[in-house]
């Protein structure tokens, strides 16, 4: 009985193990550290604002992919799981919505506090 009772333990904990495993994360920083995550490593930059948005100023080496299209998802697919995404948007609203997306679909992300407002106004 003790070994049944043992065994089931194991195969519940080794479940969780690989369900944790399978979530990942979402992160939220501040401009300096995002500033300085995505000078030192690779990573894929995403700019979730607007095409008009993404033309009045960015972040270098910033792709657009619109959080409001209809084509955001399918878009996010043609990324890289295997490098974490740092996203950003003009205050932070839709780039929380859009991280959760990009999380659900089986990315790390990586979000910029408070959005481009935030970036600009630690740059000047």
């Amino acid at each position: 009985m003790k070994n049944i009772i043992l065994t089931a333990i194991l195969v519940m904990l080794s479940f969780f193990k690989v369900s944790a495993q399978e979530v990942k994360v979402k992160e939220l920083v501040n401009p300096t550290v995002f500033e300085s995550q995505i000078a030192n490593k690779k990573v894929q930059l995403i700019d979730v604002r607007t095409p008009k948005e993404y033309k009045e100023g960015t972040i270098f080496n910033a792709i657009n992919i619109d959080f409001l299209e209809e084509s955001f998802g399918e878009k996010i697919e043609q990324l890289n799981k295997k490098q974490p995404v740092y996203i950003f948007c003009q205050s932070g609203k839709r780039s929380a919505a859009a991280a959760q997306k990009i999380q659900e679909a089986g990315f790390e992300v990586i979000e910029l506090a408070g959005g481009y407002k935030a970036w600009k106004a630690e740059k000047d």
